[in-house]
């Protein structure tokens, strides 16, 4: 871990802003994305990179907007990794982000969001508040080997119960599918049962598969050969360096997916889950009648 200025911290536009407190990430995800090279990483991806003045610049950013939106974190790093329990600067944003009134949406794996409750609570009492949670492997014992240093699908779960108990709504996100590993229909089946008994508000899933570049190729083929012999070999014969690696189960799965959110009214478009996580609520005006 190592400490740096930024020179900014928000990122978007003026009806969604996003923002990323860390750079890197401690849960050893094995497809994370975020090692990718084109995001030109300069120090390894474990070694997190901490913006201490995180807090300052988002204070300094949201004092000089007028209209109100939502701000967004957890696009490339988890704002919920080990150092949040003794740096806790996704609190200290989270106060600054109720102390003007803007919004939030949370992306995480992390059963650490529960710290936050309080200030979750109150964001979504003064405005609105969105935690999002990403579920892929309903195995705990498969999700350890690709998830392995974050709490497991189970614990995520017991958290968007308890979202539902606070009344904050949830989106989950249903990616990536990794093909020939949690590409089956019983997978597929009890996640998004799961995901109807927590009462979820949507879930997000591209396709099922996943998506491999420079960097993150490297890192998720060195897994496949410690977790899985063999299946390397079988990726490169079947998907040789393509950026999509969709199942062969994709189309079946799909399916299931959109008829099954369908059939419980859940948002599942892409389209349809960002819309509302962006959608700030407008400010209630109550008329006088005396």
């Amino acid at each position: 871990m190592h400490f740096v200025d930024a020179k900014g911290i928000l990122s978007g536009n003026d009806g969604h802003w996003g923002m990323n407190i860390y750079r890197g990430c401690s849960h050893g995800c094995i497809y994370c994305d975020s090692r990718s090279r084109c995001y030109q990483f300069t120090h390894p991806f474990e070694d997190i990179e901490v913006k201490q003045n995180a807090p300052e610049l988002l204070e300094a950013a949201l004092r000089s907007k007028r209209k109100k939106c939502m701000i967004a974190t957890g696009s490339m790093s988890d704002p919920y990794m080990h150092c949040e329990e003794k740096l806790r600067l996704t609190r200290k944003c989270l106060e600054i982000i109720l102390r003007y009134g803007f919004g939030a949406t949370l992306l995480t794996k992390s059963d650490r969001v529960l710290l936050d409750m309080d200030l979750l609570e109150e964001i979504h009492r003064k405005t609105k508040c969105v935690v999002q949670m990403t579920l892929t492997t309903y195995d705990d014992d498969l999700c350890r080997i690709v998830e392995p240093n974050v709490c497991t699908t189970r614990r995520r779960i017991e958290v968007l119960e308890e979202m539902r108990h606070r009344g904050i709504p949830t989106v989950v996100w249903l990616t990536p599918i990794l093909p020939f590993i949690n590409d089956t229909e019983d997978n597929i089946k009890a996640i998004l049962a799961e995901c109807i008994r927590v009462g979820v508000k949507g879930i997000i899933c591209f396709d099922m598969g996943l998506t491999l570049r420079e960097g993150d190729r490297e890192y998720y083929y060195a897994a496949l050969d410690k977790s899985f012999p063999g299946m390397k070999k079988r990726y490169i014969q079947r998907y040789a360096n393509a950026y999509a690696l969709p199942s062969p189960r994709a189309k079946e799965l799909m399916g299931l997916f959109w008829n099954t959110c369908r059939q419980h009214g859940l948002l599942c478009t892409p389209e349809d889950c960002f819309a509302y996580l962006n959608d700030f609520p407008e400010p209630f005006e109550q008329t006088s009648l005396f």
